[in-house]
């Protein structure tokens, strides 16, 4: 995946993630029942956290890649006209015990209600997967003592869930 292409990846992450309602936010979601929040068709996204452990378990179809953020950041183009980064010190998601490689990516300007956003993050992607059972393992830290320890438990079905909740 270009950078072009996965700087896009990353605004359409931001975009949906942002567009739930804080009682059904995927990121908020400490279990994994709004994972399934208004999933695009042509790729499944996982949500972030908000910082510490989370355990999540969803199903996720078996005929789209998945994306998702390690450590990323957003805000206004109000409040900064260039992407803010983060400093990571730690960065590795794992599938069924196996590394998956990191990017880091910027997102284009993106508009999220009336606002015009940037955003920056270390992202992975993982192609379709066979219907199946897997243990997605995140984790990051940043200098300034956020981290993240997220573990999902996925089953690759062949239908997922209503995707429109």
């Amino acid at each position: 995946m270009s950078d072009q292409e996965g700087g896009v990846l990353a605004a359409r992450w931001w975009q949906w993630a942002l567009s739930a309602p804080d009682d059904r936010s995927p990121v908020a979601d400490r279990t994994g029942e709004h994972a399934d929040w208004r999933q695009p068709d042509d790729v499944w996204f996982l949500a972030g956290t908000y910082g510490g452990q989370v355990v999540r378990r969803c199903e996720i179809p078996s005929d789209r890649p998945v994306f998702f953020p390690v450590l990323n950041i957003h805000h206004t183009k109000q409040h900064s006209r260039v992407p803010l980064k983060l400093d990571v010190t730690n960065a590795d998601a794992h599938l069924n015990g196996v590394p998956l490689p990191l990017r880091e990516f910027t997102a284009p300007l993106f508009r999220v209600d009336l606002r015009m956003h940037l955003a920056w993050g270390v992202w992975a992607g993982i192609a379709p997967l066979t219907p199946g059972q897997y243990v997605l393992e995140i984790k990051g830290s940043t200098s300034g003592g956020f981290w993240i320890d997220t573990t999902y438990h996925l089953t690759a079905t062949d239908q997922a869930g209503s995707s429109g909740r």
